[in-house]
């Protein structure tokens, strides 16, 4: 791979590689991670499902955006990425 075909992006904090024009996910899965996002009512982990935008289960924060979908978005080096979990809404009385 020459240094042309390289990305790194941030995934909480830990610097991860992967190549030109893989998508957020792709570099993920490429890295030995299976799941960025949990639920939030259950706390269940949740990574790729569709790998095709129709689902959310592969929702990140890409550079301070939330509910990106990952198997969307292509990696761009530099790119910092935070797991997401949602609180669950309040209920109102």
């Amino acid at each position: 791979m020459s240094r042309d075909d390289r990305v790194t992006i941030t995934v909480d904090g830990v610097p991860v590689g992967g190549r030109a024009g893989q998508s957020i996910a792709g570099v993920l899965i490429g890295a030995g991670e299976q799941a960025w996002r949990t639920t939030s009512f259950a706390s269940a982990a949740r990574g790729v499902f569709c790998g095709i935008g129709v689902c959310f289960d592969c929702v990140v924060e890409v550079n301070g955006l939330a509910d990106v979908r990952a198997c969307l978005r292509r990696a761009r080096d530099g790119d910092v990425v935070v797991r997401q979990h949602i609180a669950p809404p309040e209920v109102i009385p």
